[in-house]
């Protein structure tokens, strides 16, 4: 079975939330900004909602902003849905 380094599963879980957001109808960017983490780009009226997904201990999370309850576990079955709802 292959292994994917950190970058590769970087990647891969950004795209699969990229995919599952458009299905919503969500707009959006990849954003691979150089010499600095990929993150998708969500607009909206009070500024770009940014989602980078981190290694937080051993477990993939999508984080945006700073504070408190501002991440989800990669494989969450509701993590769409709470990046969605924090785009609105």
């Amino acid at each position: 079975m292959r292994t994917f380094d950190h970058d590769e599963e970087q990647f891969i879980h950004l795209m699969r939330l990229t995919w599952d957001l458009a299905q919503l109808g969500v707009a959006l960017a990849m954003q691979w900004p150089r010499r600095h983490e990929p993150f998708i780009s969500i607009p909206r009226a009070r500024g770009a909602l940014r989602v980078r997904a981190a290694l937080r201990g051993e477990d993939w999370v999508f984080t945006w902003g700073h504070g408190q309850g501002r991440w989800v576990a990669a494989y969450d079955e509701d993590a769409v849905a709470r990046v969605w709802e924090e785009a609105q």
